[in-house]
């Protein structure tokens, strides 16, 4: 049978995981959420820089990145490097901080473009989510174990709750966009 939690989890689940991309975009301020996605090689497995170190805000565009183990400083710091943040590390001991230069009108329109990327890839998530609970209605169906009447108004609901998502992911991204471009 049709489940329609299981549907407007599974879009739900999409629309969270859009939201958390969101996060790694950064906006006038800088967060210590933007280096959650960065993983180090360490002691021969990749372990994600929040578990490593302690990361907290000096000001508004710098990071302070406290790292327990003295001896991962250098492979921290050329992860970093190569993680396309645009920034360059500053080690000194065990700290490194991370001056972020401000957002010019350029990169901010550049940072428009990867939102509204971002938010199709994620639209075409939750329409492919409806496609596989429409080809389940549509199996039942063929199968007569459900009546017509019951796969349309299943189908109607699924794409209800799709429209929703699809809304929801709009809006995230319109939030964001107009953060970024807030001067």
């Amino acid at each position: 049978m049709f489940n329609k939690d299981k549907c407007s989890f599974e879009m739900q689940s999409s629309i969270n995981a859009f939201s958390s991309e969101l996060k790694n975009i950064r906006t006038g301020r800088v967060s210590p959420d933007i280096l959650k996605t960065i993983v180090v090689d360490s002691y021969g497995s990749k372990t994600p820089l929040t578990q490593l170190s302690n990361v907290n805000n000096i000001d508004n565009m710098t990071l302070n990145v406290n790292i327990w183990d003295p001896s991962l400083v250098k492979t921290i710091e050329k992860t970093i490097l190569d993680s396309n943040l645009g920034v360059n590390p500053q080690t000194d001991g065990t700290n490194i901080l991370l001056k972020f230069p401000e957002l010019t009108a350029e990169r901010r329109k550049e940072l428009v473009k990867i939102i509204s990327e971002i938010s199709e890839k994620f639209k075409i998530s939750v329409r492919g989510i409806r496609r596989k609970f429409l080809d389940e209605i549509k199996n039942l169906e063929k199968e007569k174990l459900i009546s017509i009447d019951e796969s349309k108004r299943f189908q109607d609901e699924i794409q209800k709750i799709t429209d929703i998502s699809i809304k929801e992911i709009e809006n995230l991204s319109v939030l964001k966009e107009s953060e970024i471009l807030k001067v």
